[in-house]
């Protein structure tokens, strides 16, 4: 089993190309279900979660190659027969869910396993069931699958898609690629507002389908008879994006980070620069990150986008343990993602956990220690805090960073970071 070896203290400097958004990239690959002829996605990362995605599609009568190295990614509808996205593959990442409506849209059933992931907490599926029974589908338990039908098709309806936590980005997207192919009109009510919600529904406009609204709450779709195929780039990963800002924040580096969109991070901007980090913005796509002194505590709270994303808070936390001050890191998202916590104050972190609460009490240094990866955030949030610990640091079971960033120990290294994937 792999794990890295980082040997801490160097200031990271130089420039880093951020890869398209995994969690753009899933449900707009789930999308190429809805379509006739050949869609061709570039900037696609080269991610476990993908590799799954495509070894998914396969099963379902999607062909799937890849242009090596460059991030084309070319997909076409073969086959419409099988209709199930088995356990086997369901199982290891959540979002495998996104072929429900699709394939609920296109073939009038699905057959889909309850879904895998980081063990975050609870993210029932709940709403994507909901939205599927509102435009007309028929809802069943089958041997721990479920199992929905739409013999007569979709129709269009209006919904109010949001839990007791907010608005669900893989639900408004799994009913937003049902009900391009419905009849008539659908509103989806408290829908959620976040980039990837809104790539989604570029891409299937490029395709032929008529949605509005995307980026706002209230998202409204006017069903079509069939997509085409198309030729379309997925944006940025925001959430790469903000991991290697806060890699030149925590090493007191420099970094220029290209292929980024700075209009997406304006939380994580407000909240680093409340720290003392200096974020200089370019064009639309680059921006330099530096640090060259002792930073600033600063409370963070997660919330769904436009505010602090959930999937930053581990890493954000890591920055706060070397803060002169107390920090308070809320996490209002999935109470429960406190899984790093425990690792960090191996390392020498004074970290204090309260609910869904944690105190962070600053301190001078980080020391290396061995350390677990437990979730794929949680392992990124370690690889930072690695960097600048006094000493080596072991983390195991890096397969968890493999599902969401692009050779991230190359990019590293590139910087300047003394890294190595080595195997026990």
């Amino acid at each position: 089993m792999d794990y890295f070896r980082i040997e801490g203290g160097t200031r990271l400097r130089g420039s880093v190309r951020i890869s398209g958004a995994k969690n753009a990239a899933l449900p707009i690959m789930a999308a190429c279900i809805l379509c006739q002829g050949e869609v061709i996605l570039r900037d696609v990362p080269d991610l476990a979660d993908i590799r799954l995605m495509v070894k998914l599609l396969e099963r379902l009568g999607v062909k799937v190659w890849r242009e090596d190295g460059t991030g084309e990614m070319h997909l076409m509808v073969q086959d419409e027969t099988n209709t199930h996205a088995e356990y086997e593959l369901v199982r290891q990442m959540r979002g495998s869910v996104c072929v429900m409506g699709p394939l609920l849209a296109k073939r009038g059933l699905c057959r889909v396993s309850m879904p895998g992931g980081c063990a975050i907490g609870d993210r029932p599926i709940d709403l994507h069931v909901m939205g599927m029974a509102a435009l007309g589908g028929r809802v069943e338990l089958l041997g721990g699958d479920i199992l929905i039908k739409a013999e007569h098709g979709l129709k269009g309806t209006e919904m109010f898609l949001a839990g007791p936590f907010g608005s669900t980005v893989l639900g408004t997207a799994n009913v937003m690629m049902a009900a391009v192919l419905a009849q008539g009109t659908t509103v989806i009510e408290s829908a959620a507002c976040e980039p990837e919600v809104v790539d989604l529904g570029n891409f299937l406009n490029a395709c032929g389908a008529k949605v509005t609204g995307q980026g706002t709450h209230r998202i409204i779709i006017e069903g079509v008879e069939e997509l085409h195929g198309c030729d379309y780039q997925i944006i940025p990963d925001r959430i790469e994006t903000g991991t290697f800002m806060l890699a030149a924040a925590i090493s007191n580096g420099e970094i220029e980070i290209q292929n980024c969109d700075m209009n997406d991070m304006l939380a994580v901007v407000d909240r680093l620069r409340r720290t003392g980090v200096n974020i200089e913005k370019g064009d639309d796509r680059t921006a330099v990150v530096s640090s060259s002194r002792r930073l600033e505590p600063t409370p963070i709270v997660t919330l769904p986008y436009p505010g602090f994303p959930t999937d930053l808070q581990a890493q954000m936390m890591a920055l706060l343990c070397l803060a002169d001050g107390n920090s308070m890191v809320t996490e209002r998202i999935f109470p429960d993602r406190f899984m790093h916590v425990g690792e960090l104050n191996r390392m020498g972190a004074r970290l204090h956990r309260e609910g869904p609460t944690v105190i962070v009490e600053g301190v001078k240094r980080l020391v290396g220690a061995p350390v677990m990866a437990s979730d794929l955030r949680a392992s990124a949030a370690l690889v930072l805090a690695g960097l600048v610990a006094e000493g080596v640091t072991a983390i195991s079971r890096v397969y968890h960073i493999d599902r969401g960033y692009e050779q991230i120990e190359a990019k590293l290294s590139a910087l300047g970071a003394k890294i190595q994937r080595l195997q026990e």
